[in-house]
């Protein structure tokens, strides 16, 4: 089987990687609001509005999908870091992640 070549355009990945974090940090940031707002709509609910019970239980159904997907994207931001240090220093096998 023949060796296909490998190239990598390091400040593109490295862009990648931190528009990843940064979907990291944003959804750990809202998944935290939303524990706080599940916790506002509880308490508002032990006050008798039922509406907002039902509120409460519709995030708290969301907000462990969010958190997550916030660290899907935190491992993603890794692995892309990790891809290009493996490219750096001539690792052929990090490069199977990819293919």
């Amino acid at each position: 089987m023949a060796s296909a070549d490998v190239s990598m355009n390091i400040p593109d990945v490295e862009n990648m990687a931190n528009v990843f974090g940064t979907m990291a940090d944003v959804a750990k940031a809202i998944a935290k609001a939303l524990q706080i707002i599940i916790m506002t709509l509880k308490a508002v609910a032990f006050l008798g509005l039922i509406g907002t019970a039902a509120i409460a239980m519709f995030l708290e159904r969301i907000q462990p999908a969010i958190e997550k997907l916030g660290e899907k994207f935190e491992e993603l931001k890794f692995d892309l870091f990790g891809a290009i240090v493996s490219y750096r220093d001539g690792d052929s096998s990090g490069s199977q992640r990819f293919a």
